[in-house]
């Protein structure tokens, strides 16, 4: 297979390539969108980085920065890209604590794609001289992907990475 055919598997996509896409400032799951994984076949990671993940402090509303990693492997859908930025856009105005934006993060793309697994990883700035980097994970029950997942969660910080305050 050379690549995906012109209509292959995208019949449902609403906002690829619609130039008149309105920006939600309050969360929206309902704007994810998914694709058929034409390679099934194999195990494969999808990484997204997104350095300019915003949302807001549940107390004090006060905005929290932060680099939000996704990465997870595949079964039968993937996460179509522009729908991932809108719905990360839409916690801008969301308050929530860390941990609590990354959970449901990953909780809304399991709900979507039914992942073989996933994990999310939010780097936060500092605020008020601490920063907090919540980091979650799913493998499928009773499979391979699960035992991934517990491997990964006891092994997921045993270089820590040197912080410069980002």
């Amino acid at each position: 297979m050379s690549g995906r055919h012109q209509k292959e598997g995208l019949e449902d996509l609403t906002l690829l390539g619609n130039q008149n896409v309105k920006y939600t400032f309050e969360y929206a799951p309902e704007v994810l969108e998914s694709v058929d994984n034409l390679h099934v076949d194999r195990d494969y990671f999808v990484k997204f980085n997104c350095p300019e993940f915003t949302s807001l402090c549940p107390i004090t509303q006060q905005p929290d920065f932060a680099t939000m990693y996704i990465s997870y492997i595949p079964d039968k859908k993937i996460v179509e890209s522009k729908s991932l930025k809108l719905y990360l856009f839409s916690f801008r105005n969301h308050g929530d604590f860390h941990e609590d934006c990354v959970n449901i993060i990953m909780n809304d793309l399991i709900k979507l794609l039914d992942p073989r697994y996933i994990e999310v990883w939010g780097k936060f700035t500092p605020r008020g001289g601490i920063s907090i980097d919540p980091w979650c994970n799913y493998g499928r029950p009773g499979t391979k992907y699960e035992e991934i997942a517990n491997y990964r969660l006891m092994n997921h910080d045993l270089y820590p990475e040197k912080i410069d305050n980002r």
